[in-house]
């Protein structure tokens, strides 16, 4: 065999390692990569690479204390709203009042405008019926509001309780409302936007522990 053949045939076989360690290297860095789990779209990355991170069990919401939120609770009040925790570990007290004082302003102004579409979704039946009764006897009296919700002044737990599944929780609120009425021309027959008028109101809204979906609705109101 001369010698540029056994050339020839080193050259093939240096070419042939070569292809061989690309072709190891290549899949033995795909098999690590398949080997990584792949995170759930109920998972979060742990680190800002993206490696995934098993998610961690969930543990019982505590009920955070603020003494202002709680001023003035009952023995019984405060033992509701641990049942409420405990039956509903994603309930959070200061997260649920921020969304009671949203609700409170979110259904004062539709019921102000008239909208009954907006008051169906926030409120149980028997007390949109009663938002929806007021609307028309001001609507066929030719009657408007141009009320102005000024601040909420104070948003505190009045009475909480798990009764089998449905979880209530009263609120009392402290409101500055500046409240004008109108007639059919826009004309003001009563209040004004000058003044604003300290309300108070408790508002009772329930939620069934056992629905996946977050929403709470109003169930009774009165005045404090």
């Amino acid at each position: 065999m001369d010698n540029v053949v056994i050339v020839e045939i080193v050259i093939l076989a240096m070419i042939a390692a070569f292809l061989g360690l690309r072709l190891y290297s290549v899949l033995g860095r795909r098999a690590e990569h398949e080997e990584e789990p792949v995170p759930t779209r109920f998972e979060k990355s742990g680190n800002a690479s993206g490696a995934a991170r098993a998610p961690q069990p969930v543990q019982p919401s505590p009920v955070p204390f603020r003494p202002r939120e709680l001023a003035g609770a009952s023995p019984a009040t405060e033992r509701g709203l641990q049942e409420i925790s405990a039956a509903d570990r994603s309930f959070n007290l200061s997260a649920f009042l921020d969304g009671a004082k949203a609700a409170y302003a979110m259904i004062l102004e539709a019921f102000w405008r008239g909208d009954r579409d907006e008051l169906k979704t926030l409120c149980s039946p028997e007390v949109y019926a009663s938002f929806a009764g007021a609307i028309d006897a001001r609507e066929q009296a030719g009657e408007q509001l141009d009320n102005r919700l000024v601040r909420i002044e104070e948003a505190v737990i009045h009475a909480a309780a798990l009764d089998r599944r449905t979880a209530r929780i009263a609120v009392q609120f402290t409101a500055d409302i500046a409240a004008v009425t109108r007639d059919r021309d826009g004309n003001v027959i009563a209040g004004s936007l000058d003044d604003a008028i300290e309300s108070r109101d408790i508002w009772t809204f329930s939620r069934d522990v056992g629905s996946a979906g977050p929403d709470w609705v109003l169930e009774e109101t009165d005045v404090a």
